[in-house]
């Protein structure tokens, strides 16, 4: 059976990666990147070629992934005289692979269903190294037909494929997933500078709250900075904050509110003020290490 062409717009480490997996496994490539040497690689490994807009790619792709940072610029990707949805053909599907705002992915679905084209969101877990071998974990949803169509290729990126039903329900889980992750190196890292005022070790306290069901890998990144100098999370406190926020607005458009998440996100917030927002999360530590009494 042919390949589908696939277009992928949005170079970075992970969807770099993600790239270079698919030429392996064979499949045809258009792409866009804002790097040009990025790009370049791309195309030196043959069997691809660069779009020089949103519209082009799609007129060439069966399939358009993208990964990229923000709903905003996934809006400006479709919408737009040279957006994906002036050109995509009907029966094309897109994916998103990024973490983004459930209300706008469900109205972009809806608009790309009018020019009979599909969309499924389908945000990640793991990392670019994972991302290199196919080994993400990824968060699939989208109509059943339109999910069974991709479902191949989706397995050629990710060891761990979940459906999850309807549009919008990838974005919801990974922006939940997010909150209770950045929720607990948050909390965690706040613990060690509080035990550290107190006067007590904090590799003691790690290893007492790690003996007890507190323990979580997410726990064991805070205690890698808070107690070993080591910052290997890989995310950085400016996307947390962004994620943060975007789990705010999916409350909010609920008719509700989370105060937990509105206190993390505060704490967030005060680190990107603080001009910490390029560092790992795990950083926050130093934050909390300063934060005086007002």
């Amino acid at each position: 059976m042919t390949k589908p062409v696939i277009g992928f717009i949005g170079l970075g480490l992970m969807g770099g990666n993600m790239v270079e997996n698919l030429q392996t496994r064979g499949f045809e490539m258009v792409v866009m990147g804002r790097k040009p040497e990025v790009v370049a690689k791309v195309l030196d490994r043959g069997n691809a070629r660069q779009a020089a807009t949103p519209k082009e790619l799609a007129e060439a792709s069966d399939i358009i992934m993208l990964c990229v940072t923000t709903s905003d610029v996934v809006e400006s990707l479709i919408y737009g005289d040279d957006g994906i949805l002036a050109g995509i053909k009907e029966g094309a599907v897109v994916i998103d692979f990024g973490t983004s705002i459930p209300e706008s992915t469900r109205k972009i679905g809806a608009d790309l269903a009018a020019k009979g084209a599909g969309m499924i969101d389908a945000p990640l877990g793991r990392t670019p190294a994972h991302a290199k071998d196919g080994l993400l974990n990824i968060m699939a949803a989208g109509d059943k037909a339109t999910y069974d169509k991709v479902k191949d290729v989706l397995d050629e990126q990710g060891e761990n494929v979940f459906y999850l039903g309807a549009l919008g329900a990838g974005h919801v889980t990974k922006l939940i997933n997010n909150f209770m992750g950045m929720t607990t190196v948050t909390a965690m890292s706040q613990a060690f500078a509080v035990a550290d005022r107190a006067g007590v070790d904090r590799a003691q306290l790690f290893d007492i709250m790690s003996a007890g069901p507190s323990n979580s890998p997410f726990m064991g990144f805070a205690k890698k900075y808070a107690v070993d100098g080591i910052s290997d999370l890989g995310f950085s406190i400016n996307n947390a904050n962004k994620d943060l926020g975007y789990f705010l607005q999916m409350a909010a458009d609920m008719g509700t509110r989370a105060e937990i998440a509105e206190g993390t996100s505060n704490n967030l917030q005060a680190a990107v003020d603080a001009g910490m927002g390029d560092g790992n999360v795990p950083e926050i530590f130093d934050y909390f290490m300063k934060l005086q009494a007002k």
